[in-house]
Formats: structure tokens, C-alpha cells, sequence
């Protein structure tokens, strides 16, 4: 928390300075009455801006509290027997995590690894939520799942109307840093909790979701950074400005201890997934049926692949060797681009795959095709880079790719259509 420790050091000490300057300016001969505007007592001034924030707080939980959701979830999965002695068996895994009210027909919005299945493929077999004031819980049945922005929607089922609060959903591209961040959620377990701290960073870029399959380390995508305390089962919860709106979607943590530990907990840096992807996402999800939706793409297939212990991989130009590169007349860093798919947007680009194959130990490439470089201006050296230049993106948008042909670099627009969210 040292961004809040040291704007509060700052506060003090400018308060501090204005009031010396105004005991200064009181004749020797007598008492003055402070200039118009000033406090006439600093250290009341301080402490009615200490209850000004407090009260804040108070209200904006008092009034959006109600639309936080306690959620819990059970997959029944294999036992585990090393000796052999009992024949195996089932056992119950238990999660816990946060989500909130998005409308008023109760879809629930909350993190994908909140509600995930059995090693986080799929939807749990039962999910449960549980609101404030309710002492039971009510399952709660899928809308969509998108495992690739950590995000799901999920929606009660018989739950009384009246106990449906939605909070409302602000506008995560105009938060500035230093704005006040409420994290709402239920840390361990510990249901309907409530941290205060401030936005950190607004365009952190760290992996998020799922890359495919329910496994990998997901899509480098933008997050907000605060330092109001996120712990295990926050996830899913919301952080709220001081307005009340919805800013966030609380995900991770960095947890220097949990890497030697195993379990993570709060230093001080969180990250939520701003809430402006959640809007762009939230009709796909309520069109879903309880099915995934995937993140977009342009209707490309990668050209090198490398061979994995258990599969083929795709990969980056980084992966070869700076001579091998130069030999094939490519560039240092990209998506080799193996095949175009009819019909789709980067077809309709005239985006080229490769037209030959060479085989390498290990590997193999698709070379005579087009190599993305960057995708609007930032580098790209796999499939996940290219998705991270489109996971906010919707139908109409256009994207700038940096593009190598015949080892000459040009950009070429790329229009997101109906094919892409397919």
C-alpha cells in the first residue's frame, strides 16, 4: 500500500505547511481572523475530511452491499488412493468465490475459475449463491461461460425477486490513477467483506482466463491495479469507485508469499478486469445458452509448430535461432501465418498463408506466407499476443496489423465481422 501510504504523508504535510503559513501571517500585536476560505482549525479540517471519506464508504456499502453475491460450487471427482487399500471412490471439491447483480433478471456476473469445473474445464456440476440477509443458498444455473476472459454469467434459480439488487456499471477507460477503489467479496470464505484502498495502475497487462480447454496461463490483457486488499475468494467480486459503479471484476493477486507457500494472499497488489470488457462481453454471455464464448479472432492458423512432450505446439519466431531466420529471410519476432481461412475477415484483407512446408528437428514451418509483426503497434510473437489485440474487440472494429511479406513490412486493416465471434 505504498501509493495510498505516501498521497496520505503528502495530504498531512501540505496541511501541515498552510497552517504555518497562517499562524505566520497573525500580527504580533494580536489575534487576525483566518482569511475566507481558510480552516480556522487544520487538525478539524483533517478529521472532517477523514469522516468525509468514511462516510463515503459507509454509504456506497450500505447501498450496493445488497447486490454482492456469495457463491459456492461442488465437483464430485476421483479419490485419491496412492496405496491402492480402499478401491478408490469419489470425493466432493468445494469452492467459494463473489459475484454481483447485473440486472434485474438476476445474471450474476462473476470469474470463470470461480464457477469452473473439475481442473477448470467446463461449468461446475453445482454452483450455489447465496445473498446478504439470506441464510439459504439457491443453485444457480450457467447463462455463458468465457474462459478466456475469466468471466462467466450464471443466474439463480427460484430466487425471490425482491432480493435481486443489480449494481450499476461505470466506466472503466476514465479512471485515473489515485481514484478510491471499494473491494467487495467474500475473502476465505468469509461472506460479505469489505476492503478500501485506491486504483494503482489503470493498464497493467498481465495474463488473464484461460487460454483453451480450461488450461494455460490465458490472454495478456489490460487490468486495473489496486492496493485495496484482494485475497482468496474475492474472485468474482466487484470494485466500485466511490460512486458506486462497478469498475472492476476482481480476479488475482501478486502474491510473493504464496510462491513459497502454495497459498496466496494479499501484498498489496490486485488486479480486476475493467469492467468496460465485461459490458462488451455481457450480450454474448446472455446469448450463450450456457455454452463458452470465445475470444475473437481473424480466421488465421499458425505455420510454426514445435513438438511438445504431450502435443504440438504452436509458436513464435522468437523460438528459432537468429541465423535460421535470417537464412529464411524472416524477421526476428512473430506469428508465422500458415493458412487463411476462407470467408473470414483476414481472408477478406488478403492476408497470405504459407505455401510450403519445411520440416526442422522438432518442428516444422509454413513458409511463403505473411508474418504478423504487431497487431496496433504492439509486438506479436505467438497466437496469444495476436488475441490480446482483440479480446476487447467487437463486430465492426478494425485492427491494424503490421504485417511481413517477402521481407518487406507493410499494415494491413482488418475488420472484425459475424465470422470472428463465431
Amino acid at each position: 500500500m505504498k501509493g495510498r501510504g505516501v498521497g496520505i504523508v503528502l495530504v498531512l504535510v501540505g496541511l501541515g505547511l498552510g497552517a504555518t503559513l497562517l499562524r505566520d501571517q497573525v500580527p504580533v500585536g494580536g489575534a487576525q481572523a483566518p482569511a475566507a476560505g481558510a480552516a480556522a482549525d487544520p487538525v478539524a479540517a483533517e478529521a472532517g475530511a477523514r469522516l468525509q471519506n468514511e462516510q463515503n464508504t459507509i454509504d456506497v456499502v450500505g447501498r450496493f452491499e445488497p447486490g454482492l453475491v456469495f457463491i459456492s460450487t461442488e465437483n464430485e471427482v476421483m479419490g485419491q488412493d496412492p496405496f491402492g487399500m480402499f478401491g478408490g471412490g469419489t470425493e466432493v471439491q468445494r469452492g467459494v468465490g463473489s459475484g454481483f447483480f447485473v440486472n434485474d433478471a438476476g445474471d450474476i456476473l462473476t470469474n470463470y475459475h470461480v464457477v469452473a469445473g473439475e481442473a477448470g474445464a467446463g461449468a461446475a456440476q453445482k454452483i450455489s449463491v447465496r445473498v446478504m440477509g439470506q441464510e439459504q443458498s439457491v443453485e444457480a444455473r450457467v447463462i455463458g461461460l468465457a474462459p478466456q476472459y475469466d468471466l462467466a454469467l450464471i443466474r439463480p434459480v427460484g430466487l425471490d425477486a425482491k432480493l435481486i439488487r443489480p449494481i450499476p456499471l461505470g466506466n472503466s477507460d476514465a479512471l485515473k490513477v489515485g481514484q478510491k477503489a471499494i473491494a467487495m467479496g467474500a475473502p476465505f470464505g468469509l461472506d460479505f467483506s469489505v476492503t478500501e484502498g485506491i486504483v494503482s495502475s489503470t493498464a497493467r497487462q498481465i495474463p488473464i482466463g484461460f487460454s483453451g480447454g480450461g488450461a494455460g496461463e490465458g490472454i495478456t490483457q489490460k487490468a486495473i491495479q489496486t492496493d485495496a486488499a484482494i485475497n482468496p475468494g474475492n474472485s468474482g467480486g466487484p470494485l466500485l469507485d466511490s460512486g458506486g459503479r462497478v469498475i472492476g471484476i476482481n480476479t488475482q493477486i501478486y502474491s510473493p508469499s504464496g510462491q513459497s507457500t502454495g497459498v496466496g494472499q494479499s501484498a498489496g497488489v490486485g488486479f480486476a478486469i475493467p469492467v468496460n470488457t465485461a459490458k462488451n462481453l455481457l450480450p454474448r454471455l446472455q446469448a450463450a445458452d450456457g455454452q463458452e464464448v470465445r475470444a475473437p479472432t481473424l480466421g488465421v492458423a499458425a505455420g510454426l509448430m514445435v513438438r511438445g512432450q504431450q502435443q504440438t505446439l504452436a509458436v513464435g519466431l522468437s523460438v528459432l535461432s537468429s541465423e535460421g531466420k535470417r537464412e529464411l529471410g524472416l524477421p526476428e519476432r512473430g506469428l508465422v501465418i500458415g493458412e487463411v481461412m476462407p470467408g473470414t475477415p483476414a481472408a477478406r484483407a488478403g492476408l497470405q498463408g504459407g505455401t510450403r512446408t519445411e520440416a526442422f528437428r522438432g518442428g516444422a514451418i509454413r513458409l511463403g506466407g505473411d508474418v504478423i509483426t504487431a497487431v496496433n503497434g504492439k509486438p506479436v510473437d505467438a497466437l496469444e499476443d495476436l488475441q490480446a489485440g482483440l479480446i476487447d474487440r467487437k463486430e465492426g472494429d478494425t485492427v491494424t496489423l503490421t504485417v511481413v511479406r517477402a521481407g518487406k513490412s507493410r499494415e494491413v486493416k482488418v475488420t472484425l465481422d459475424e465470422t470472428s465471434f463465431r
